[in-house]
């Protein structure tokens, strides 16, 4: 049984290892390709190395469950203290994706985001505390990632739409 769980942690390793050789690849590509590197991609970049790096350093993939309740966290939080000054801080970001929507709708996207994304910080510390590698279970909450988080965003993007038409959102029907 020590055999299998050293695989494991060796799997986990390995594949921590290629994921951090991958973000690095996107920082370069991004660079190379588009000219710059957006705050975003070098903030998860950034997190993606660190914590791997500890991971890798202490053999614990703790650390990389650790990285997406902290990218959650920051985000929500950046996204709430704008909304609390009247900034929109998505805005800044999407801009070009949702021409035509309201300054009020702004506000609001920002902070329906802060909130989903706290509760993803959240849902996934739920799901570490539950699925980890001390009981053996940490490749369930790598699976959880795309069973749970990618379907959970997809439905709640979609669940703003009607706010969205609602302040403005352009959806390119020209009257003729």
């Amino acid at each position: 049984e020590d055999s299998t769980a050293d695989g494991e942690i060796r799997a986990i390793l390995y594949g921590t290892g290629a994921f951090m050789a991958a973000a690095v690849v996107a920082l370069i590509a991004s660079r190379t390709l588009l000219g710059k590197i957006s705050p975003m991609l070098w903030f998860s970049t950034v997190l993606i190395v660190s914590f791997g790096a500890l991971t890798i350093a202490f053999g614990d993939p703790t650390f990389v469950q650790l990285k997406p309740t902290i990218i959650y966290s920051v985000m929500g939080s950046a996204l709430i203290i704008g909304c609390m000054r009247g900034v929109a801080l998505l805005k800044i970001l999407l801009e070009a994706a949702f021409d035509g929507l309201s300054p009020e709708g702004w506000l609001k996207l920002s902070r329906n985001w802060a909130i989903f994304f706290f509760f993803l910080a959240g849902l996934n510390e739920v799901l570490r505390a539950l699925y980890n590698e001390a009981n053996g279970t940490f490749e369930t909450w790598l699976w959880a990632k795309f069973a749970v988080f990618m379907p959970l965003t997809f439905l709640f993007t979609f669940a703003n739409i009607p706010m969205l038409l609602k302040h403005g959102l352009d959806v390119g029907q020209d009257e003729e």
